[in-house]
């Protein structure tokens, strides 16, 4: 009977390995495309959408993206609360990512404003705001084999 178990939980682990990079490794990859400052708009976070959700509503799209990777921009708020009354966020495809290809969110000069900028690779990964599917991928994982095996 564990022999099973462990069988079992070997095929659940590949069933969700292969769901991840199916989803993420998709060969047109999308970004959400939106801008918001304080209250004024859809973009700001917690992001509220998924893909479905996210056709109805104005000033936010889904955008097909060439270079795979999508970022997030916040501006103001925080630390960099000086010279804008309210937090901005814009969720948009940027033409390439870091040099390194990691997935990352970093305080930086950006249209000559600091800002905090997140960049992602994954279809529709500018949603998060800064979970990375990984980290929720093995999470359930261990989750999962802990059920099975506890």
């Amino acid at each position: 009977m564990k022999q099973l178990n462990t069988y079992v939980a070997i095929v659940v682990i590949l069933i969700i390995v292969a769901i991840y990079l199916e989803s993420t490794n998709a060969l047109l990859r999308r970004c959400y495309q939106c801008r918001s400052r304080g209250e004024l708009g859809s973009c700001k976070d917690p992001f509220l959408f998924n893909a479905t959700d996210g056709a109805n509503e104005p000033g936010l799209s889904a955008v097909p993206c060439a270079s795979g990777w999508c970022g997030k921009v916040i501006e103001g708020g925080g630390a960099y609360a000086v010279d804008d009354y309210d937090q901005a966020i814009q969720r948009m495809c940027v033409q390439r990512g870091p040099d390194d290809n990691q997935d990352r969110c970093a305080n930086t000069i950006y249209n000559y404003k600091k800002v905090y900028m997140c960049f992602c690779q994954g279809d529709l990964c500018n949603a998060a705001d800064s979970m990375p599917k990984l980290g929720l991928l093995i999470t359930l994982t261990l989750t999962l084999i802990l059920k099975i095996f506890v």
